[in-house]
């Protein structure tokens, strides 16, 4: 058994792991008030994620650049001899879920009820093993950050089942494709796949959706903590409220454009094709539609060049091309901020502070869906305290995260107190 405090060091890094181990020992104290003393409590952990690259590309089956991160939702639990699987999470009123009964239902749409559920029902589908257990779990995972708690909370009881019933023997690509299902089936969210595979590969990683059904996903080992800078997650407190129309315009008009020419996707085309008959594509789908495509074929290039770029260990091309994502999404993808309610920039506001901090060092981006919520920046590490203190002026105390790429996904840890 690997030691407890070198699980940690690897996970959150020598300086966070104290505070981890306060967390470790309350969640364990929870679990125990819950559901009494028991020998051979298993502890698990799944991170939560950032996207890097490729603002917008993976529903039109295109590239992203995605990293694990170390914020993550923790369980601790023992397996039952019933069908009934027992969730408590921090804060949450507690879910249980009878898996004899894996049909969808209705009433559990949006709930991490429905979460559980799908889950199990997408292991039985493929041919895995289940059954229940008992469990208590708290995450650090920021909601509506871009950062994907519910991604996180799906790899979780993916890698609980996989590890309790099957050997820890169903790799990270197979539960991402499981906490898809769940998400799009159960929980009743049409997102993509990348979000389950950082949570669940852990590192950076590339994943080119082609092949919807047998993405290519490929790890980039890079030790971005000697890099120099920072990565942050700043929330500017923008409200997400009324922003699906929004969101649902971006792939739609994508589509549009694709449509146009007989296919359903964009990759399905070329630049070249879309610039030799631009006239008729600007008149039946829009100037915009235009502009959105022509950021995906750019975006879809520049994940190659910032995944080459951190195999080389070529920091500087990386932030280069980081920059002209954002200054792509912001001109022509745009949903830096929502054109039905231009009083409300906060993401704008965010990315002007950070461009006068950083000046002209670094690089900022919207980070994820865009229009609200959340920026991401690489800041020199001299100046992580200025860049810190702005933002939480700026958007209120603790608006500013400095996270670590996290080199594990989905894990199980044997901790015995």
């Amino acid at each position: 058994m690997r030691n407890f405090e070198v699980i940690l060091n690897e996970l959150y890094g020598e300086k966070a792991a104290d505070k981890q181990k306060s967390r470790y020992n309350k969640a364990l104290d929870e679990f125990k008030a819950l559901y009494g003393g028991h020998e051979g409590i298993r502890i698990f952990s799944a991170s939560g994620r950032s996207e890097i690259g490729g603002n917008h590309t993976d529903h039109n089956m295109g590239r992203v650049l995605a990293a694990a991160v170390d914020l993550d939702v923790i369980a601790f639990c023992i397996p039952s001899d019933d069908n009934i699987i027992t969730v408590k999470s921090e804060g949450f009123p507690m879910d249980t879920v009878d898996i004899a009964d894996l049909s969808v239902h209705p009433n559990e749409i949006n709930t991490s009820a429905a979460l559980i559920r799908g889950v199990a029902c997408g292991f039985e589908k493929n041919g895995y093993k289940i059954g229940g257990f008992k469990a208590y779990t708290t995450s650090n995972v920021l909601k509506g950050s871009g950062i994907s708690s519910s991604a996180a909370f799906e790899v979780l009881i993916g890698t609980i089942l996989s590890y309790m019933y099957n050997e820890g023997g169903i790799n990270a690509v197979n539960i991402s494709k499981i906490g898809r299902y769940a998400e799009n089936v159960f929980f009743g969210k049409p997102s993509g796949l990348m979000d389950q595979l950082a949570s669940s590969e852990g590192g950076f990683i590339t994943v080119d959706f082609k092949d919807i059904k047998n993405p290519v996903i490929e790890s980039i080992q890079y030790d971005f903590s000697r890099s120099g800078y920072s990565l942050c997650i700043v929330d500017t407190k923008g409200s997400h409220d009324n922003l699906t129309p929004e969101y649902a315009a971006i792939p739609n008009e994508m589509k549009s454009v694709a449509g146009f020419f007989g296919k359903s996707e964009l990759r399905g085309i070329t630049y070249e094709t879309l610039r030799d008959n631009i006239g008729a594509v600007r008149e039946k789908c829009g100037d915009r539609a235009v502009l959105r495509a022509f950021h995906f074929f750019d975006e879809n290039e520049r994940v190659v060049r910032q995944a080459n770029a951190l195999r080389n260990g070529d920091i500087n091309t990386f932030l280069k091309e980081i920059n002209a994502s954002a200054d792509s999404s912001y001109k022509y993808l745009q949903n830096v901020y929502s054109s039905d309610n231009p009083g409300v920039q906060s993401v704008a506001l965010g990315l002007y502070t950070a461009g006068r901090v950083l000046n002209g060092r670094g690089a900022s981006r919207v980070h994820g869906g865009g229009f609200a919520g959340t920026i991401q920046a690489f800041v020199p590490d001299d100046l992580l305290d200025v860049f810190t203190n702005e933002m939480n002026s700026l958007f209120g105390e603790n608006s500013c995260y400095n996270l670590r790429i996290r080199p594990v996904g989905g894990i199980e840890i044997l901790y015995f107190k």
